[in-house]
C-alpha cells in the first residue's frame, strides 16, 4: 500500500476512505497533496475490492482551497495556469471518470478549489454547520479547478453566476435547497453517515453504477439521440454482467440480490 504524507487512506471491506490530512492548514491544497490525491484515486480505480469511496477532511474544515503560500515569491501567471492544467485538471477529471461512486463528507468550510473538490464527488453529505464558499472573486480571481463547470451544471447560469461573483458562504441548509448537497447530518455523525452511505452503495451493482455515472456525465453535452445511443452501448455491457444475472435470479427467487460488482 502506498505511503502518503498529506492524505490518509483507509480501506475497510468494500470502501476506501480518503482523508485530506493537513488539519493545521484547514487542509489547504498543495502540489504534493494534489499528486497524492490523484495517485490514490488511480490506485482505487484499479482495485476491484473497492466499490465505493468517501472523501473527507481531517480537523475542523473539509478544505480551505489552494494553499496560496506555494504561489508566493517568483511564481508567474504562467506558473499558476500550468499548475491548474498539470495538477488540478487530471485529479478532477479522474474523480469524474472514476467508475465507482464518491461520497463527499463535508465538514467546516469547503472553499475555492476545496469547493471544486467537494462538487467533484458524486454525492455529498454536509455537517449542519458546514458551508461551501466560492472565494475566488474575493481575491480578484476566476473560479477554477472545474468550479464553473460544476456550478453551471448544478444550478444553471444565473444562480451559478451569482454564487461565483458574490463570494459568500453558502450554508449547508441553503446547499440542500440548491441541490449542492444530498444530505445534512449532525457534525458528530458526519463521517459515520458518509461511510454508511458508501457501504450501502458498495452493495449495489458496481459495474452498472459506473456505467450510469458515465452516461449522466456525458448527458450534459450529448444530444438526446447521442444519449440514447450511449445508453444502448452501455446497456450492452451491463446486460452480460454477473450482477445483472444475479439481479434477475434474485427477483425470480424473491430474495435480496448479492451483487459482486462484476
Amino acid at each position: 500500500m502506498a505511503e502518503y504524507t498529506t492524505i490518509h487512506v483507509v480501506h475497510d471491506t468494500s470502501i476506501a476512505t480518503i482523508v485530506l490530512n493537513r488539519p493545521e492548514k484547514r487542509n489547504a491544497l498543495t502540489i504534493p497533496m494534489l499528486q497524492e490525491l490523484a495517485a490514490a484515486f488511480a490506485a482505487i480505480e484499479g482495485d476491484p475490492q473497492v466499490r465505493a469511496v468517501v472523501l473527507a477532511g481531517a480537523g475542523k474544515g473539509f478544505c480551505a482551497g489552494q494553499d496560496l503560500a506555494i504561489f508566493e515569491g517568483s511564481t508567474t501567471a504562467d506558473d499558476v495556469r500550468d499548475a491548474i492544467l498539470k495538477y488540478y485538471r487530471p485529479l478532477i477529471t479522474k474523480m469524474c471518470e472514476l467508475d465507482k461512486p464518491i461520497v463527499g463528507a463535508i465538514n467546516g468550510v469547503a472553499a475555492g478549489a476545496g469547493a471544486s473538490l467537494a462538487l467533484a464527488c458524486d454525492l455529498r453529505v454536509m455537517a449542519e454547520d458546514a458551508s461551501i464558499l466560492q472565494a475566488f472573486s474575493n481575491i480578484g480571481l476566476v473560479p477554477d479547478a472545474g468550479s464553473t463547470w460544476f456550478l453551471a451544471r448544478h444550478l444553471g447560469y444565473s444562480r451559478a453566476f451569482e454564487i461565483a461573483v458574490e463570494g459568500e458562504k453558502i450554508s449547508a441548509h441553503r446547499c440542500l435547497e440548491l441541490g449542492l448537497t444530498n444530505r445534512i447530518v449532525p457534525a458528530e455523525t458526519l463521517l459515520e453517515s458518509a461511510r454508511a452511505w458508501a457501504y450501502s452503495l458498495a452493495q449495489r451493482p458496481t459495474l452498472a453504477i459506473g456505467l450510469t455515472k458515465r452516461a449522466l456525465m456525458q448527458a450534459f453535452t450529448n444530444t438526446l439521440e447521442q444519449s440514447i445511443a450511449l445508453e444502448a452501448q452501455l446497456q450492452r455491457e451491463a446486460i452480460v454482467s454477473n450482477d445483472h444475472r444475479e439481479g434477475v435470479r434474485a427477483f425470480s427467487e424473491k430474495r435480496t440480490p448479492r451483487f459482486s460488482g462484476q
